[in-house]
Parts: C-alpha cells; sequence; structure tokens
C-alpha cells in the first residue's frame, strides 16, 4: 500500500517501559515507511493493574509521564530522564522514527474531562468512544477539548478528533440490523462484565456508572440514539451526519468485526460503505 496509515488503539505506557514502547514504535514506523499514528491509553480496568502490579491510583502520573518519555524518545535526541516512575539516560532511540519531528500522537479519552483538557493543552489527538455517556456530555467534553487546544497556542482546526464506532451495513438495513444485533449483545456482556467488578476508583470519576450506562445501552437504544452504525448504505450516509452535526469535523473510528463477527460481514461492511456510502459524504 502506499496511503493506508497504522495506528494503534492503544498502546498502555502504564504497563509497559518507555524504552521498550518508543523502540517498538519507532521501528513501525520505519516498517511502514513513516505511516505510523502512535494512539496511548490510560487502562481502567482494575484486573489490569493488579495482574501488572501497578497501583491504580498511579494510572494518570503514569500515563502522563509515560506519553511524555516516549515522545522526547521518538525525536531521536539523546535523553536523559528522571520521572516519578522511570529514570534512565543519557540515550538516543535508535532507529530514530522516519517522522519528525515524531509520529502524530493521539490520547484516548472518556469521562474523565482532565483527560480531554489535558490532551488538548499537550496538542495531542483524540481518541473516545459515544456509548459510554450522553450526546450532551460527550459535545461538553470535545467543547472542553478544544478550547484547551486554543488555549495551549496550538492552531485551531489542526486537531483531530476521533470517535469509535461499531458498524455494520447490508444491502437492506432490516438484515444488518439482524445480524449486528447478537454480536453487540455479546460485546456489551463481556465489556460489562469486566467493569462490573467491585472497586474504589478514585482516578476515574464516572466509572461506578459505567456498568449501569452499560447495562441501559440496549442495541434498540443505541440505534436510535446513533451510538452504532448499522443498517442499509441510506441508512448509514444519515447516521455519519447526524454524528457530524452533534460534534463537528471529527472522523469515525469503525469496528467491522466487534464480538466474533466474522470475516463475511466485515468485508461486506467496508466494500458497501466504500461503494455506496462514501461518495455520498
Amino acid at each position: 500500500t502506499t496511503r493506508i496509515r497504522l495506528m494503534t488503539g492503544a498502546v498502555i505506557p502504564a504497563f509497559t517501559h518507555p524504552l521498550q514502547l518508543a523502540g517498538r514504535l519507532a521501528m513501525l514506523d520505519n516498517l511502514s515507511h513513516g505511516r505510523l499514528d502512535a494512539g496511548f491509553g490510560r487502562a481502567f480496568l482494575p484486573q489490569e493493574f493488579e495482574a501488572f502490579e501497578v497501583p491504580i491510583d498511579q494510572s494518570r502520573s503514569r500515563f502522563i509521564e509515560g506519553v511524555e518519555a516516549v515522545r522526547q524518545l521518538l525525536t531521536g535526541e539523546e535523553l536523559t530522564w528522571s520521572g516519578a516512575h522511570h529514570r534512565f539516560g543519557p540515550l538516543s532511540m535508535l532507529p530514530p522514527p522516519v517522522q519528525k519531528p515524531h509520529p502524530p500522537i493521539w490520547v484516548a479519552a472518556t469521562l474523565t474531562a482532565e483527560s480531554f483538557t489535558w490532551a488538548g493543552r499537550q496538542g495531542y489527538h483524540l481518541m473516545t468512544v459515544p456509548h459510554a455517556s450522553s450526546r450532551e456530555n460527550i459535545q461538553r467534553l470535545l467543547g472542553l477539548y478544544r478550547q484547551a487546544w486554543r488555549a495551549g497556542g496550538h492552531e485551531a482546526g489542526r486537531e483531530r478528533i476521533q470517535i469509535s464506532y461499531q458498524c455494520l451495513v447490508a444491502e437492506d438495513g432490516d438484515e444488518a440490523r439482524a445480524r449486528a444485533r447478537p454480536y453487540f449483545e455479546s460485546y456489551s456482556r463481556t465489556l460489562k462484565d469486566a467493569v462490573s467488578r467491585p472497586t474504589s476508583l478514585s482516578p476515574y470519576p464516572g466509572y461506578e456508572g459505567l456498568a449501569a450506562a452499560l447495562d441501559s445501552n440496549t442495541f434498540d437504544r443505541a440505534v436510535a440514539k446513533t451510538t452504532v452504525l448499522v443498517g442499509s448504505p441510506a441508512d448509514v450516509i444519515a447516521q455519519l451526519r447526524q454524528v457530524q452535526a452533534w460534534y463537528g469535523d471529527v472522523e469515525v473510528s469503525l469496528q467491522v468485526n466487534f464480538a466474533t463477527l466474522g470475516m463475511e460481514d466485515a468485508s461486506r461492511t467496508v466494500t458497501l460503505l466504500a461503494d455506496e456510502a462514501m461518495p455520498f459524504l
């Protein structure tokens, strides 16, 4: 390929040493001839933190420190790092990435306003999801991100916002909805089970309500609220236009094989999107 880019969605600095993470990202940028976008996530499942023996109350500090250390390493300059969680150097990353000063950086944010404002202030692009909150709250959080982007001295309009949607397209809308329903429900059950473990999560305001929000987000409600993109090509065109009307200049990230949905459905979705939806958007 000559134009397709690769994106990590997302690597977790809290569980990976910045030297390892920067080295792998730099190599991937070289292997793809400078077509990497580096997406970072904070992580939020208590059992993951327990498995890596990382205190969950360090999640934000490890995330912020990890992203910054990796960013500086990816510039290829010699670096001495002395942070709260890691110390190393002086050293430089070899091979340096192809893209200068470094590959584009994206960060994931879902519910915490502080995460949205930090990403904007730093000049990082944003990844989020529509199903964990109300449309009004997402609009508020995206507004905070855009304000912080400008307040950080970054050129207005250069920020990029990616919203992730489960997507299934078929020639007939009723068929698409019938095909998508069991996979959506399976995906939701798995995620709900993961976040339902009792815990005290002060670093994650609103976490306690995640399971309830997922429980109430039935397939029919998701279709009605446009937190999934499912239907005929005409249906999905209308849904995509609605997303843009709500959130402005955003990019959609499509999960076309969510849960255990098979390759046949995923391939048909991509083909119909390319042939019958995208030309009209």
